[in-house]
């Protein structure tokens, strides 16, 4: 199964935008928010959901996907198959999140004419899916965050029942702008962490104010790199 399409995920920063897509990565954004060039994918906050600014957005930029109101609770099927029909005006792909527990097959593979795809929260720290990952069989599913390490596994588990086709995430940000640390694949045995590196533990020069968008930059060209060779 080929790898998914891979998606940084953040606004208003145009310098983090153009390194992250230099490396390959589509552009991303939770909307209403300033964004630097054509938008792949579109989520909105949804702890506090605005759908006629979100559908505005919408509108206006036209990402090839986007999501809609979380299904938190049944009684809100109506509601979020009502954002899902709206938002399919403007985007191929409308992107569900599910978080009830056997509800998935009440949700229909397309809407307005276009297809349906099933996002699902990569464990972290903070949460993550609460389904079991079966009753996402059969459909195409989209990542949801997580560490670079954490997608990657979560793909092993879902290949073998169905498409992962897409993943968004900007860990790499915070932990460059944060900590001037660096994804690897693992092979870091010089740092405390081996999947998160310091440029300091790397020892490989000064960038002084540049440091955390050098950290950035390693992270977007390494995570490319190690999809590219996830079948190997």
């Amino acid at each position: 199964m080929a790898a998914p399409t891979l998606i940084y995920c953040a606004g208003g920063n145009r310098r983090l935008y153009e390194i992250a897509t230099a490396a390959g990565f589509l552009y991303g954004s939770q909307l209403p928010e300033t964004i630097y060039g054509p938008l792949y994918f579109a989520d909105q906050d949804w702890r506090k959901p605005n759908r006629a600014a979100y559908m505005t957005a919408l509108a206006r930029h036209r990402p090839h996907m986007a999501t809609v109101l979380d299904w938190e609770q049944e009684e809100q099927l109506p509601e979020m198959l009502d954002w899902a029909e709206e938002a399919a005006q403007y985007v191929e792909r409308v992107l569900i999140i599910p978080k009830v527990i056997g509800g998935i097959g009440k949700i229909p593979r397309r809407i307005n004419g276009r297809d349906i795809v099933l996002a699902y929260s990569v464990l972290t720290r903070y949460g993550g899916t609460q389904l079991p990952i079966w009753e996402f069989a059969g459909w195409p599913i989209h990542l949801l965050g997580g560490s670079p390490q954490a997608q990657m596994e979560t793909w092993h588990y879902l290949r073998c029942m169905t498409e992962v086709a897409s993943t968004d995430g900007n860990y790499m940000q915070k932990m460059a702008l944060r900590y001037c640390q660096y994804w690897m694949p693992g092979t870091a045995q010089y740092a405390i962490n081996r999947w998160w590196p310091t440029l300091h533990e790397a020892n490989q020069g000064r960038w002084e104010g540049d440091a955390p968008y050098e950290a950035f930059r390693r992270s977007c060209e390494n995570i490319i790199e190690a999809w590219k060779n996830i079948e190997n």
